[in-house]
């Protein structure tokens, strides 16, 4: 009897649990491939998502459709949650809406993340301005200026000075106001249009002497520019300089004869050099004939005052009408020639008549205006 050998195994399981390892192995590389496209695919939509709104925003806010702004910015935000760009978007067209405290909401968020952005500063030193936090917002507009900005940097900076210099300007800092105005001309960066704007915020912040120097440096380069020689006039009759401010309204007037400002000093710098008799080079007859002058006015100035002024307040006046009176037979053309020193007598009482004269005694005429600046030219004499 044959004995048939017995089989131990077949090979055919084995091969198909390698079949079907292979395949679940190719299906989950594929399975992954498909998942990874879908996913590329989600994100690039999001993303495209989010830049068509925000580009949608970003036109809004530019053309101020404010409301459109926000709309856009929100949704891009929902597409790209976190976006440093957009918030920053979103929150200047809440600004734009008058919704400060959103808008405040999201720059403090991106301040925290990112406290040299420039722009994050200056729109949080504007909302501290608005809310009359002249403190908080000095400390951000200071930020502003030192941080980094993405483009046109120096220009930036020096926006974000003039507005902290017209915030000092609004609450009357006029030392802090110089102080950013030199620093401000040291570092200028435009042109000669500029230089005349400084010049006008120094004119403002009551610093004469460098108002009138950015003038004429501005002059050098366009000497019928009506708006710095109106500037640069003002500057030199603040200063106390006649003669220069004289020159420079006389160019004005020609250039701009509707500027009444110009005129009204012109007329009087013209009033203070003819009336001035300690002026240099003046010959003694001159000045006798401007001392005569003088005296008259103060004289007409004090007894127009005596008869407008309540009774209880002309002790005073009455104590100068009569010096006045004791003085004037002596105060001629003659008089003067045979006695000079009664020529400083007779001004230091028209000094007098003039200052206590100045207030309560009605509006003084440009004559009296110009004896009373001719009083603080020679203060002691």
């Amino acid at each position: 009897m044959s004995v048939t050998p017995e089989r131990h195994g077949s090979p055919f399981p084995l091969r198909r649990d390698a079949v079907t390892l292979a395949l679940l192995t190719g299906l989950t590389v594929v399975s992954f491939v498909c998942v990874e496209g879908l996913s590329r695919i989600y994100f690039e939509t999001q993303d495209s998502l989010a830049q068509r709104w925000s580009a949608r925003g970003a036109a809004a806010l530019q053309s101020r459709n404010y409301k459109a702004a926000v709309d856009g910015y929100r949704t891009a935000l929902l597409y790209a949650r976190g976006n440093d760009g957009y918030q920053l978007g979103l929150a200047q067209a809440l600004l734009g809406e008058g919704r400060i405290d959103e808008a405040n909401g999201y720059l403090r968020n991106l301040h925290d993340e990112q406290p040299e952005n420039g722009l994050v500063n200056l729109e949080l030193a504007r909302i501290a301005s608005s809310k009359g936090d002249p403190g908080t917002a000095i400390r951000f507009y200071h930020n502003a200026i030192y941080a980094t900005w993405p483009a046109n940097e120096e220009t930036e900076r020096e926006n974000a000075r003039l507005e902290l210099i017209r915030l000092f300007l609004r609450n009357h800092a006029q030392a802090q106001a110089q102080s950013e105005l030199i620093a401000l001309a040291a570092n200028m960066s435009g042109g000669e249009r500029s230089r005349t704007q400084i010049a006008g915020l120094f004119l403002e912040a009551q610093d004469y002497a460098h108002a009138l120097s950015e003038y004429r440096a501005s002059l050098r380069s366009n000497p019928r520019d009506a708006i710095a020689l109106a500037g640069a006039g003002r500057a030199a009759f603040e200063l106390g300089h006649y003669s220069t401010a004289r020159r420079y309204l006389a160019d004005a007037a020609v250039l701009a004869p509707h500027d009444k400002d110009s005129a009204g000093r012109l007329r009087i710098a013209d009033l203070v050099i003819a009336m001035d008799p300690f002026r240099q080079q003046i010959r003694v007859a001159e000045r006798n004939r401007v001392v005569v002058k003088d005296f008259a006015a103060a004289g007409t100035r004090l007894t127009a005052c005596l008869s407008s002024v309540p009774t209880p307040a002309t002790a005073q006046l009455q104590t100068l009408e009569q010096s006045w009176s004791k003085l004037k037979r002596k105060v001629t053309e003659t008089g003067l020639r045979r006695n000079p020193d009664l020529v400083d007598a007779a001004m230091e009482l028209v000094f007098d008549i003039e200052r206590q004269t100045a207030a309560g005694c009605g509006p003084p005429t440009d004559t009296d205006t110009a004896l009373v600046l001719i009083a603080k030219m020679h203060e002691g004499i």
